[in-house]
């Protein structure tokens, strides 16, 4: 239908555009444009009118109908071939007419215009309908770049125009045009595409060659900068973004080539090198930055070259261009320094403040001797030299007075009041110099005019980096010249700068007012160029000590006068608030007054300088909270801000606008706040210009801004009365725009006192938006930063379900849509700001449906504002729907037209919007767009890695990392190695290094690459917190026959290709990360058995692959910190258990010793090409890994030595047969001990640099001047970092080292080791009394290791440190395991009480249960040194003392004979504490204060004890029960108290759980043996604390039995008072009352007996077999052995009769072992014979009753039967000698019978 009504509509549509204004004209061509792309081919007959039609309005005077003519015109080239055939010349003039004048949008619209058809000439799309004149059909290289440079450098005049500006000498193109040229450039190479490009480079190059070196493009030195940075925009535009890593480093060939035309040069270097001997400064120093750049890509390269250029320079140092290019060439070389992260050779470039601390004297005095000594003499100056003198003379000053700023700058911490006072004397004379210059420059004319700039410049650049006061006899001179150049009448000629003035000192969101001007933008490089059309673009030729500047960009510098304009708006807002008050008033008034005076560009001019200047006083002093001064200075300053909000500048009204809101910020005085705001409502209502409107309207917005918003309903009522009415206004489109934006501020800074206003505001927002034309998209930029500023007013409202709130919804989605549909970019972005911000609020009202493919659609958007808004809100898309997200993304792609498909639409259909944002990440070089992007690509990632798109996003990142043209390298030399060497192992031909296929990617560079393993490594991270079945093959195998989900351990070899396809990567920061990754995959994968294969793991077929990825890292000539990263893989691979055989261990292994001999070789070996930091970072590195490789090979070792002990390494165990056993364990520490002695000595130097480096600052004086073991002097600071990372492991093997020794000094080491002899400390003698005894070399390094462990435990750190002090423990474990540290540990009590309270405090500052743990076994040791310290004494004191008694001898331990313990001197009263703490953290109710309390704290309840608090309870009781054994008789009653109450406190709270915790029954145990220790410690027997004991104790078992009442575990508490059934010497009745109570209880019913009888049993037996070792003495011992056996038959009497004749076999022996020999029988004690007599008796009374037991017993025990017979014997005979003696004379005639007659026979 629209077909046949085609014609007629276009041609009144043409008709009408005749007529049309030129918001029709914009609405004709915009309608045309729709009308092609929806007609296509089918409006063919029409293209020519269309076009007649755009020709004119491509030129129109309306920047929006240009652009709208250019995207028609866009559209029309689809199908009207003559645009890029016939009438190609035609168009191109006509866009050369629209760039002449023309904004940012048009230029952007047209240079895609033009660039499209020069590529649709050269490559045409389709056949042409009708070949060009000459019967081609496109058209050459040559041809295009003939058209774009005869625009470049004639224009777009036509022949008259040309002709009368070549008659008038103007023939300067502006650079509009030059500028939009250079973009349609860009867009024309961009549009063919790398594969052209690369083809073409050579003679594209040399044509853009011919165009740099044309006379019409440099006849200024203004169009000579133009030039050579739109040149340099088209080579970084087209070789930066089209092409590959491979392309770019040909292209780089071929840039030498044609730079080689002009120079003798063939080689990179040597070709940007011979221009640094250019005559010309600007070639010199774009060499000397091109250099710069080279040594930041290539880092390897920047010692070479300074060492070249430092060569050159005094080979040359005759030639001034020489001089002056070598020079530039060195100091841009040494400032790359601070972009390399290796550095240099210390001795090839010395900079930072540790360097010049050294010679900062030299620099002094160097600083002084170039000014006149003192004023008088610098009068007798000026009469003296010529202009060239003089020309010298300040260049030199200059020069030195910039080295002072740099000196401030970058070395503060040198600064002080001494160098400052220095400073001051040629300071001084700097500034006295500022008055004479005027004087100089009348003699001199200009040949002293620039430098007398240049000078004044550093001198304002070094005042304002020094505090005011120093230089207060100056203030007088610095402020009269401050204010001459502010607003001299020198300045009344020159040309405004405002846009490279006024902008940092305006509020960012105003600028927005200004234009895109100021806008980052894609072309931002050559935009800039036009901000100082008047005054010249910056230039590397403008200040030359800009190379020196910390940027990754090529600097800028302003023109001289530019940048002395900006360094006295700086100095005056510093040194202003410092004169005095009168003068302050009376400069405030000189310029309003100079101000008032002058007229149009002139009164502009200065009106910007001093408005710039007060703007930078109120923005200091507001930020320091100062105030303004006296009332008097309000006036003038309000007068001053008051006339630049009329200024028709509209940036200067912008900075009017920001210094009013200083000034009220500053004043502070409502009263005047006020008076502000109705002078501005006062002057809207008189001003009628649109300027003034517009800069009062923005200053009711802003004057708030900094006095904590608007709080006033009424004031906010009469700004929004004012501005509605403005807003209004369509007769001015700037005050609509300047009003809406003050409205936006108004509502940002009313709150919620703006709610009430928000229906009124929304209805005029869309009303606005509606009505609005688009041919000011400034409006409706405007207009949408008060829909976003009212969106986040309503904030989470939004969600309200009310037909009000509805309403307002919609509005905001209205809004939202029409600017969506708006041509401006910057509209766009802003519609979709809101569109986030409405998101955010009220998720559920924005359609993702029609948000997404809109966000994807701009996604290759040209401009960059827009690209950030889309990137912005995916990014907080994704963060909740990121599936949804990604769905809609792929189904727009899907519903695209055929023709509107771009590539990266089809990235998008083949992997997806993640694999979109992957190709733009790689594109863009916007770095907070790049944050963006790859945020967005980690939340996406997080939401969907683990649920369902696993392997899809490895997959994803496989292929971005294959995408690369040198993919190959690696794999092409593995296979040129194996062929080399057959006999090599198979390492070489591990994986083939490319991909199946890259997809959608071609070409990405290493960063994007880079980012892809990252992605890798979070991918594995965020599975370890998922399933468990990612790292269990066996189960994710299983579940996925039932299930569709994936598994990370399934895709182990993507992993291991992609970590060896990084590793073995060209770019150091790929290896770097491929390194990284593989090191993760090691510690995560190397424990998860294959199940296919029992008794190995998954990794271990890949452990060729693994080493083939570590080879390249050990090459000579990779970078120390790739060597670093592949130390810690190789460690990481040996501990990890992966490898069972040896000779796959000793490939890894090799690598190592390798690394280990360049160690050995000293610091000659390392490459001269980094910093000695780097090769202490190497060699800390190679240690670390032998460290760690060795503490894995003795762990092993001790588990194969014994299998059942369990450790804590984090290795697999699953190797099973001998061999693995054996390289799993010996094999391995036998592997590293043929290199021991070697890295003993090089880990004891390492331990003594990093305890030097440790030490504080006050003893910094010690550390060797020369350096030490392994680090510079000059690189100390450096050198701590990587100390700091490595220390830890290789104390801890150290000290394994020294356990397994025993601390014996071998005969081959070298006697002085208080420093360690090692290979790189050779011949430097550390000791002054020579060689040392092995005693004192043994307690050297004891000290050592305990220093440096002390030192660490007692400085707090972050998490990240467990693992360090994990291995300070275990270092300190090992060596108190050694008897010889333990003795001296032992022997000092000082230092053991300095370890307990630091173990104190990592008990209480660390909550991991293994660091706990370990603090307690350590704590156990230091109790164990102790013990055996005492122990030692008291023997040495029994041997002294002969044959005394014990009771006698002199007692030792703590207490000595008062038993007090001082705290922080008594070691146990530090272990009482650690004890305590423990206890009392885990069970709260050991605390008086704390008992009855619900507990806060994790374990403060028995029920809530985990095994692990149940395991530090038992280890503290441990220690507690040891405690008494190391203190004197005194000491121990002192301490008794307090362990039995925190033991039986501890039992009484464990007697109250219902023993369904398993980790329970170690603490009732553990504190069943403490009480059994306690009771049997020998000072129970002492003399002078026995009875203290046997009361202490008597008391304890009371409450033992106290206990005995309450409803509980009974069992716990039979086995508690058994403990009490042996004590060492309790109350003699106390024992025979228990036995007698164990007898009742014995006899009671079964269910009540039988609980006891397992409990008790076993301890009344061990009594009872202690009998026969220590018989009774006494009565009451007797008493209490006969009530145990009368238990005893009490519980075989309870026995059920099956069970009974065990336990006769148990008791009849006992009975047995009390009968005495007859040998002893005579003298032994009267209750040892009652207690034979009494066991006898029992015997034959027992024995009849149970003969077959006794019978075989007796039988079976010969020596039981012996035992028998013989006290029978002696009691037959004991019994006849009785009776002789009563019958005498009848025994001398018969024989006696015996009394007794055996009834059983025993035989």
């Amino acid at each position: 239908m629209l077909v046949g009504s085609f014609k007629d509509t276009l041609a009144n549509l043409l008709k009408a555009m005749k007529s049309a204004e030129s918001q029709g004209r914009y609405e004709i061509m915009s309608s045309v444009e729709k009308i092609l792309r929806g007609l296509g081919v089918s409006a063919v007959p029409c293209h020519r009118d269309i076009y007649k039609a755009a020709r004119t309005c491509l030129t129109d005077r309306s920047m929006s109908v240009r652009c709208a003519a250019a995207k028609c015109l866009l559209e029309l080239q689809r199908e009207a071939v003559f645009l890029w055939t016939s009438e190609l010349e035609n168009v191109a003039t006509l866009c050369f007419r629209a760039f002449e004048g023309s904004n940012y949008n048009v230029r952007v619209s047209v240079a895609k215009l033009l660039g499209t058809l020069l590529a649709a000439a050269v490559e045409p799309r389709q056949p042409t309908a009708a070949p060009r004149q000459g019967g081609r059909s496109r058209i050459s290289l040559e041809e295009v770049m003939d058209l774009l440079s005869g625009g470049f450098l004639r224009g777009g005049a036509g022949f008259l125009r040309a002709s009368g500006d070549m008659l008038k000498g103007t023939t300067s193109v502006s650079k509009d045009i030059r500028i939009g040229i250079t973009q349609a450039c860009v867009v024309f190479v961009s549009t063919l595409g790398s594969s052209w490009l690369e083809a073409n480079f050579p003679a594209f190059l040399s044509l853009l060659m011919e165009l740099a070196s044309h006379g019409k493009a440099t006849q200024t030195p203004g169009d000579a900068v133009v030039t050579r940075h739109c040149i340099s925009f088209i080579l970084r535009s087209t070789l930066g973004s089209v092409l590959g890593e491979k392309a770019q480093t040909n292209a780089a060939k071929q840039l030498c080539i044609a730079v080689a035309m002009q120079k003798r040069a063939i080689a990179l270097l040597d070709t940007v090198i011979s221009v640094l001997l250019h005559p010309v400064a600007s070639a010199r120093l774009a060499a000397a930055w091109c250099l710069r750049c080279i040594a930041m890509a290539i880092p390897s390269q920047c010692s070479p070259l300074l060492d070249r250029c430092a060569e050159r320079l005094v080979a040359l140092k005759s030639s001034p261009e020489a001089v002056a290019g070598y020079g530039a060439a060195v100091a841009a070389l040494v400032a790359a320094v601070q972009h390399c992260p290796l550095g240099i050779p210390h001795t090839k470039g010395k900079v930072g403040p540790a360097v010049v601390e050294h010679h900062l004297s030299r620099l002094l005095l160097l600083w002084r001797c170039v000014f006149p000594a003192s004023l008088r003499e610098q009068e007798m100056e000026l009469r003296r030299g010529d202009y060239f003198t003089w020309q010298v003379t300040l260049e030199g000053r200059a020069g030195a007075l910039c080295a002072m700023k740099n000196l401030l700058l970058h070395c503060r911490e040198l600064v002080t009041k001494d160098i400052i006072s220095r400073l001051l004397t040629p300071l001084a004379c700097a500034v006295a110099l500022l008055t004479k210059l005027p004087a100089l420059i009348r003699s001199y004319s200009s040949s002293v005019r620039c430098w007398s700039v240049i000078y004044r410049l550093r001198v304002y650049e070094l005042l304002a980096q020094l505090p005011p006061q120093t230089y207060e006899e100056s203030f007088g001179l610095v402020m009269n010249q401050l204010v001459s150049d502010l607003s001299g009448q020198d300045n009344l000629n020159q040309p405004c700068s405002e846009l490279t003035l006024l902008p940092s000192l305006c509020h960012h969101d105003d600028l927005q007012l200004v234009g895109p001007a100021l806008h980052v933008t894609d072309q931002r490089y050559i935009e800039e160029q036009l901000l100082g059309s008047s005054v010249g673009g910056g230039s590397l030729d403008n200040d030359i000590f800009s190379l020196c500047e910390r940027t990754d960009e090529a600097p800028t510098p302003l023109p001289p006068p530019v940048a002395l304009t900006a360094a006295a708006i700086q100095l005056f807002g510093a040194l202003f608030p410092h004169i005095i008050s009168a003068q302050r008033v009376r400069i405030l008034e000189q310029f309003v007054e100079t101000v008032n005076q002058l007229k149009g560009q002139r009164q502009q001019t200065i009106q910007t300088h001093v408005c710039a200047a007060l703007c930078s006083l109120l923005k200091r002093q507001g930020s320091i909270r100062g105030s303004l001064g006296p009332e008097e200075m309000r006036l003038p300053a309000l007068s001053l801000l008051s006339g630049a909000l009329e200024s028709i500048s509209p940036l200067l009204r912008c900075l009017a606008a920001e210094g009013l809101a200083r000034l009220v910020q500053v004043v502070g005085d409502p009263g005047f706040t006020v008076s502000v705001s109705l002078l501005c409502f006062d002057r809207l209502k008189t001003v009628r210009d649109a300027a003034s409107r517009s800069g009062y309207a923005l200053a009711l917005g802003t004057l708030h801004r900094y006095t904590g918003g608007i709080s006033s309903p009424q004031h906010l009522s009469t700004c929004l009365g004012v501005l509605f009415t403005l807003s209004q206004d369509s007769t001015s489109p700037e005050v609509q725009t300047w009003s809406l934006h003050s409205l936006s501020l108004v509502v940002d800074l009313s709150g919620n006192l703006y709610r009430a206003h928000a229906d009124l505001s929304f209805t005029l927002v869309v009303r606005l938006l509606l009505s609005a034309p688009p041919t000011h998209p400034e409006v409706h930029n405007s207009l949408g930063r008060c829909l976003h500023a009212l969106i986040t007013c309503l904030g989470p409202d939004l969600q309200g379900e009310g037909a009000a709130m509805s309403a307002l919804r919609s509005s905001c989605l209205v809004g939202c849509g029409v600017m969506q549909d708006g041509p401006d970019c910057l509209v766009q972005a802003r519609a979709i700001s809101c569109l986030q911000q409405l998101h955010m609020f009220s998720p559920p009202h924005v359609n993702l449906a029609s948000l997404v493919p809109a966000l994807c659609a701009n996604l290759c958007s040209s401009y960059l504002c827009l690209r950030r808004a889309v990137v912005a809100c995916l990014r907080q898309l994704v963060q909740r729907e990121a599936l949804e997200v990604s769905e809609h993304a792929v189904t727009l792609v899907k519903e695209l037209p055929r023709r509107d498909n771009t590539q990266l639409d089809i990235t998008i259909k083949e992997v997806g919007l993640e694999g979109a944002l992957f190709t733009l990440l790689d594109r863009e070089s916007d770095s907070s767009l790049r944050r963006d992007i790859q945020e967005t690509l980690v939340h996406m990632m997080t939401s969907s890695a683990t649920s369902g798109k696993l392997a899809h996003w490895l997959k994803l990142c496989k292929d971005v990392l294959s995408a690369s043209t040198d993919c190959q390298a690696p794999v092409e030399a593995s296979q040129e190695d194996q062929e080399a060497d057959p006999g090599r192992d198979d390492d070489s031909s591990a994986f083939k290094a490319q991909s199946e296929s890259s997809g959608s990617f071609t070409a990405l560079r290493w960063a994007t690459r880079r980012f892809a393993m990252e992605c890798v490594c979070r991918i594995i991270a965020q599975c370890e917190s998922a399933d468990r079945a990612h790292f269990d093959m066996a189960l994710a195998q299983e579940r996925r026959l039932h299930e569709s989900t994936d598994f990370l351990v399934l895709h182990l070899g993507d992993l291991v290709r992609m970590a060896f396809m990084a590793a073995t990567d060209h770019s150091d920061q790929l290896r770097l990360a491929g390194l990284q990754t593989l090191l993760v995959i090691i510690r995560r994968f190397s424990a998860i058995p294959e199940p296919e294969f029992p008794g190995h793991v998954i990794l271990e077929q890949y452990q060729a692959n693994v080493g083939a990825a570590l080879r390249p890292a050990f090459t000579a000539d990779a970078p120390p910190d790739v060597t670093a990263k592949a130390c810690q893989v190789c460690s990481a691979w040996i501990a990890s258990g992966v490898v069972s055989d040896l000779r796959d261990i000793r490939r890894v292994h090799q690598l190592l010793a390798s690394s280990l001999a360049k160690v050995q070789a000293g610091r000659d070996t390392y490459s001269q090409l980094y910093n000695e930091a780097t090769a202490t970072m190497e060699t800390l590195a190679v240690l670390k890994a032998w460290a760690e490789v060795y503490i894995v090979a003795v762990q092993r070792s001790r588990q194969a030595e014994s299998p059942g002990r369990t450790t804590d390494l984090s290795v697999s165990s699953l190797a099973n047969d001998s061999l693995a056993s054996e390289s799993g364990g010996v094999g391995l520490l036998k592997l590293v001990q043929s290199d021991l002695s070697t890295l003993s000595r090089l880990w004891l130097a390492a331990l003594q640099d990093y305890a030097l480096l440790t030490l504080p600052q006050e003893y910094a004086s010690q550390l060797p001047d020369t350096g030490g073991s392994f680090y510079t002097a000059e690189t100390v600071n450096q050198a701590r970092a990587h100390y700091s990372s490595s220390w830890a492991p290789i104390l801890h093997a150290t000290s394994l080292w020294l356990h397994s020794s025993g601390f014996v000094t071998l005969d081959d080491t070298p006697a002085n080791l208080s420093r360690p002899a090692t290979p790189t400390s050779m011949g430097h003698t550390s000791s002054v009394g020579g060689a040392k005894s092995p005693e004192d070399i043994n307690t050297d390094r004891l000290h050592l290791i305990l220093g440096i462990s002390v030192e660490f435990l007692c400085s707090p750190h972050s998490e990240d440190q467990m693992e360090n002090i994990t291995s300070c423990l275990k270092a300190l474990q090992a060596l108190l395991d050694v008897s010889w540290p333990r003795a001296k540990i032992g022997n000092d009590q000082a230092l053991s009480v300095e370890l307990l309270s630091v173990l104190h405090r990592l008990m209480v500052t660390r909550e991991a249960v293994s660091i706990q743990l370990a603090v307690l076994d350590l704590l156990r040791q230091i109790v164990t040194a102790a013990q055996e310290h005492v122990r030692e004494k008291r023997h040495s004191a029994e041997v002294d003392d002969g044959a005394a008694e014990k009771e006698t001898l002199p007692e030792f331990g703590e207490g000595r004979d008062t038993g007090g313990l001082i705290p922080g001197h008594s070691l146990v009263f530090g272990a009482l504490e650690l004890c305590l703490c423990v206890l009392v953290r885990k069970l709260p109710q050991l605390s008086p204060k704390l008992a009855g309390t619900s507990p806060t704290g994790p374990g403060g309840s028995v029920w809530s004890l985990t095994d692990n608090d149940c395991s530090l309870v038992a280890s503290a009781l441990c220690v507690l029960s040891e405690l008494p054994s190391i203190c004197s008789p005194e000491g121990s009653v002192s301490i008794l108290p307090t362990v039995l109450y925190l033991l039986l406190g501890v039992l009484r709270e464990l007697v109250h759980q219902p023993g369904t915790n398993t980790g329970l029954g170690v603490v009732v145990q553990a504190t069943l043996q403490a009480l059994k220790a306690v009771m049997t410690s020998p000072m129970s027997r002492q003399e002078k604390s026995r009875g203290a004991w046997n009361l202490l104790l008597r008391s304890a078992l009371n409450t033992l039995l106290g206990l005995w009442d309450s409803e509980c575990n009974q069992l716990c508490k039979l086995n508690c008072i058994s403990s009490s059934l042996c004590p060492s010497s309790p109350s003699l009745q106390v024992v025979s009352r228990c036995f007698q109570l164990l007898t009742s209880v014995f006899q009671a019913q079964s269910g009540v007996a039988v609980p006891y009888i397992q409990a008790l049993g076993p301890p009344l037996v061990r009594f009872l077999q202690k009998v026969e070792r220590s018989r009774p003495q006494s009565a009451e011992e007797l008493l209490g052995v006969l009530e145990g056996v009368r238990a005893m038959e009490a519980l075989v009497q309870a026995a059920d009769e099956p069970q009974r004749p065990q336990l006769l076999a148990v008791m009849l022996p006992l009975l047995i072992s009390f009968l005495l020999d007859e040998n002893a029988f005579g003298s032994a004690p009267t209750a040892s014979r009652s207690l034979h007599e009494a066991a006898l008796k029992d015997l034959m009374r027992l024995g009849p009753q149970h003969s077959a037991v006794f019978r075989s017993l007796i039988a079976s025990s010969p020596h039981l039967k012996s035992r028998l017979e013989a006290a029978i014997k002696g009691n037959q005979e004991s019994l006849n000698a009785k009776a002789s003696s009563a019958n005498s004379a009848s025994r001398s005639n018969t024989k006696s019978s015996p009394s007794i007659t055996l009834k059983t026979k025993f035989l």
